[in-house]
């Protein structure tokens, strides 16, 4: 049946915050979703922020509800789509998105955000969102996107088909949050807690363990560079190139948004003498809010070959055998706030490779760090095997999704 997105619900707005508005000094009971927050089909809630009870009241109108499909309207994101679960039930929704809800008795909300989440939606939205700088795609756009839209018995059948790969990616996804979580723990007993092998025996000298380092980063030998794009932007309508990644992918560790990347040519990847991405690169979100941010990339995840763009930093250490130490070092809580106070600049928020290396880190005993890399090894290849698991899971559930719809394989 061929309908349009006005014929199988209501579209709204978000809101914006009111002239002003702060978000809350901490976690509160009215979380905000900002158009960052949807990525890859799912709202991501590790890094909401939130308003207080005031806000919330005057923006209470705009919550999003359980089984709402939310979609990005403005800016690089433009065209990304979620699919609101009860864990999200009851969140402000910003005025960079829009949600569609209240959907007619035969549509499977879950089936079109599907759909609306493919890589053809993303590109159709793409499309007539126009290619200017700023993106948008109004309500009345949204409004005229075409659906076929098969029985609603069908529908049903091909949600439970794809979310069995849904299900596969979200339990790849608990164990590398696992993995994670053992190797921050064995970071914090060794280097927070100085509870590391040997601690008993070891004095302690102007509170540091003796035969450990007080230095700057810039002291341990190791490059620090960002990378670049084309003269004159990245062109959208590249389809065969080299990915370019940008801050937005540096989201944390075996994660990453294929939907949002975007790609250079071979002959300008060829000539770059910096920005290339190494197995164990570390990378850092150098420009935008949220400088500092940290992840890391091995075993050919996400793309065996691969480069950043001028908003981000690889650090690499001559003596890979502390890569992993620097890691965790700089993932910490602590010092994504030590790098954010590096920014001098309010209104371009950024930091330079002189600020970044005068970061002061501990560094302790060689025997120490080999100890803590034997030990991280196994942990992070479990986790870029899982990731790249999921990524395969990924692209064979896109697959499915036409075939399905066109009854070349039948359910």
């Amino acid at each position: 049946m061929r309908l349009t997105i006005a014929d199988i619900c209501k579209i709204k707005s978000g809101k914006r915050l009111p002239k002003g508005c702060v978000f809350a000094d901490g976690i509160t009971q009215y979380p905000y979703i900002r158009a960052r927050d949807i990525k890859a089909g799912k709202i991501n809630g590790d890094d909401l922020v939130y308003l207080d009870e005031e806000i919330h009241k005057k923006l209470s109108q705009y919550i999003v509800t359980t089984n709402d499909v939310v979609i990005t309207i403005v800016g690089a994101s433009v065209g990304d789509v979620a699919l609101v679960t009860e864990q999200f039930n009851g969140f402000n929704l910003t005025e960079n998105a829009v949600r569609l809800k209240d959907f007619r008795d035969d549509v499977n909300p879950v089936f079109i955000a599907y759909v609306l989440n493919s890589q053809s939606y993303w590109e159709l939205m793409q499309k007539i969102a126009g290619g200017s700088a700023q993106p948008k795609l109004g309500i009345y756009k949204i409004e005229g996107i075409p659906l076929n839209l098969p029985a609603y018995e069908q529908q049903n059948k091909i949600v439970d088909i794809l979310s069995s790969y849904d299900n596969l990616i979200e339990n790849n996804q608990r164990q590398i949050k696992l993995l994670e979580e053992a190797a921050q723990r064995l970071y914090k007993e060794w280097f927070v807690d100085l509870r590391f092998p040997g601690h008993e025996n070891t004095p302690i000298v102007d509170g540091v363990p003796e035969g450990w380092k007080q230095c700057l980063l810039g002291d341990i030998n190791c490059s620090l560079e960002s990378g670049s794009r084309p003269k004159g932007g990245i062109d959208v309508s590249l389809v065969d190139g080299v990915p370019s990644i940008g801050a937005e992918n540096v989201i944390g560790l075996g994660c990453y948004n294929y939907s949002s990347e975007k790609l250079i040519t071979r002959d300008f990847f060829s000539k770059m003498k910096r920005g290339k991405l190494c197995d164990k690169d570390i990378l850092i979100y150098k420009d935008g809010a949220y400088i500092g941010r940290t992840s890391l990339f091995q075993d050919g995840f996400p793309h065996l070959e691969a480069a950043v763009n001028e908003h981000v930093f690889l650090l690499h250490a001559a003596d890979e055998h502390i890569q992993y130490y620097l890691f965790f070092t700089l993932y910490q809580q602590k010092y994504y706030q030590k790098m954010q106070k590096l920014n001098k600049n309010a209104a371009q928020p950024g930091i330079n490779s002189k600020a970044m290396m005068s970061l002061p880190v501990l560094l302790p005993t060689e025997d120490i760090l080999d100890r803590f890399d034997s030990f991280t090894m196994p942990l992070m290849h479990k986790i870029f095997n899982l990731a790249k698991q999921n990524r395969q899971l990924e692209l064979a559930r896109d697959r499915l999704l036409p075939e399905l719809m066109s009854g070349e394989i039948e359910v």
